[in-house]
């Protein structure tokens, strides 16, 4: 079954006349209707308002009015983002009794503001708390390249959507690798912008000190688009530090030609498989990498960003866990009790650590733009497995698979995560991280676009 319009060609078609809006849609409606039941990407649609947003940009364009940049483009949510009049559930069956949302998301807001049509909410994991999308509540997602295997996580019905052609734009969020995992596992684009880039008003929260979101999208200069129209100042968002918006789709033209590019070694070599490495050889050769860069205190990192998200994921739900702890995700709630449980001591320490490790990885960007190492260690792996191995090293498969994002989110640092297809996965992607200097996305899209450009950066089409 071929899919619909990648976002850059629906842009170009609906603006320039040859395509509705509400045709879009419904192309978009018939792909989800065609392949949901195979992928669980879905946990809600909401198809006749969409219909309705649609229509009122036909309307727009038919009066001759100027439409916005995403002008009928179909989008999906990760269910953590408030739709009016929705519960919000992030995952869980313990939120089902909250009250309906009062408004949108902020981000949801501001792409429906330049014309994107939201048509539903997207798998998770529970709260966010896992790499795999094993959500024993509303099902596992399936990966499209591999139906036996994970999507990734915790924003897994984000990347699955993505690939699978049902819509071409979503949003997720990424505390420890949530977007960056799902995009490589997947073969999608993602972005996690620099921590306190983007409003996170109107989201269920995870980890304050860590929670950033994000677009994914099936093309670079779409993703460029959406994440231009997502930012903004936000006033009422503390985390939200944000005061200017940044064109980055103008900057997707200027090359590569000035930038300096590294590849990180140490710590993202040793936890990379032979599929990792080759994709991260093939964005070397294609950006002019050839020195090896090491980021400082990678391993610490990880550990302090797993007392901080356990810290603030425990403290965030401890009182429905001392209440309704039977109703929350198996293969989670013993670390939300864990982290609920940890002294105060542990989260103080690790708060002063990265205030140390930033400083350092900051001065990396003295000397490079870009950065490259592997988004995860491994290509999309079955559901259900339990152990993996990486170089000899037999590791726990759930929390194994954000081996290689946690140490860069801890810092803050903005990522692109660019899916490449190793020849030796059989078929399945691997994305690499392009990292660059808080604040300077741009960097980070410029490199995307070179991959994109060379040939080796893309997603592709599946067929049902």
């Amino acid at each position: 079954m071929q899919g619909p319009l990648s976002l850059s060609q629906t842009v170009q078609a609906v603006a320039g006349g040859s395509l509705r809006a509400l045709d879009a849609l419904e192309a978009c409606i018939a792909r989800i209707e065609a392949t949901d039941a195979h992928i669980n990407a879905f946990t809600g649609t909401r198809f006749e308002a969409a219909r309705a947003q649609a229509a009122r940009v036909d309307a727009q364009r038919s009066r001759g009015e100027a439409l916005g940049s995403l002008a009928g483009v179909p989008f999906a949510v990760k269910n953590l983002f408030d739709i009016a009049g929705e519960v919000t559930l992030a995952g869980s069956t313990v939120n089902r009794t909250d009250p309906p949302a009062s408004a949108d998301a902020v981000l949801v807001q501001r792409l429906q503001a330049q014309g994107a049509v939201l048509v539903g909410s997207l798998n998770m994991d529970e709260y966010a708390y896992g790499f795999t999308t094993e959500n024993t509540h509303f099902g596992p997602t399936h990966n499209p390249h591999r139906l036996a295997c994970s999507a990734g996580g915790s924003s897994g019905g984000s990347g699955a959507a993505v690939a699978a052609a049902q819509v071409p734009l979503t949003l997720g969020s990424d505390t420890n690798g949530s977007i960056r995992v799902p995009a490589s596992l997947c073969g999608v684009w993602g972005l996690k912008p620099t921590f306190g880039r983007l409003s996170r008003r109107g989201t269920f929260p995870f980890v304050h000190s860590l929670d950033h979101l994000g677009p994914l999208a099936d093309d670079l200069p779409g993703l460029a688009l959406a994440y231009d129209a997502l930012q903004g100042a936000d006033p009422l968002d503390p985390g939200c530090h944000a005061t200017s918006v940044q064109a980055t789709v103008r900057s997707l033209g200027l090359g590569m030609q000035d930038l300096r590019v590294g590849v990180l070694g140490g710590y993202f070599a040793e936890h990379a498989g032979d599929g990792a490495r080759a994709v991260v050889a093939l964005a070397a050769r294609a950006l002019g990498a050839s020195a090896t860069v090491q980021w400082p205190d990678a391993q610490q990192a990880r550990a302090a960003a797993f007392i901080v998200t356990a810290s603030e994921g425990g403290a965030q739900h401890l009182q429905r866990l001392r209440t309704q702890a039977a109703d929350f995700e198996p293969l989670s709630v013993d670390r939300f009790i864990a982290g609920a449980l940890q002294p105060a001591a542990w989260y103080t320490r690790a708060q002063r650590f990265r205030r140390v490790y930033r400083d350092k990885v900051n001065a990396l960007f003295r000397d490079w733009d870009v950065l490259i190492a592997p988004a995860t260690p491994l290509p999309a792996q079955p559901l259900g497995t339990e152990w993996i191995h990486i170089n000899g090293q037999r590791l726990p498969c759930r929390p194994s698979i954000g081996l290689l994002t946690q140490p860069v989110s801890f810092a803050g640092c903005p990522v692109v995560a660019a899916p490449l297809w190793p020849a030796d996965t059989g078929g399945l992607p691997i994305g690499v991280q392009l990292i660059a200097a808080p604040w300077r996305e741009d960097l980070a899209l410029r490199a995307g676009m070179a991959l994109h450009n060379a040939g080796l950066a893309h997603c592709k089409p599946v067929e049902f």
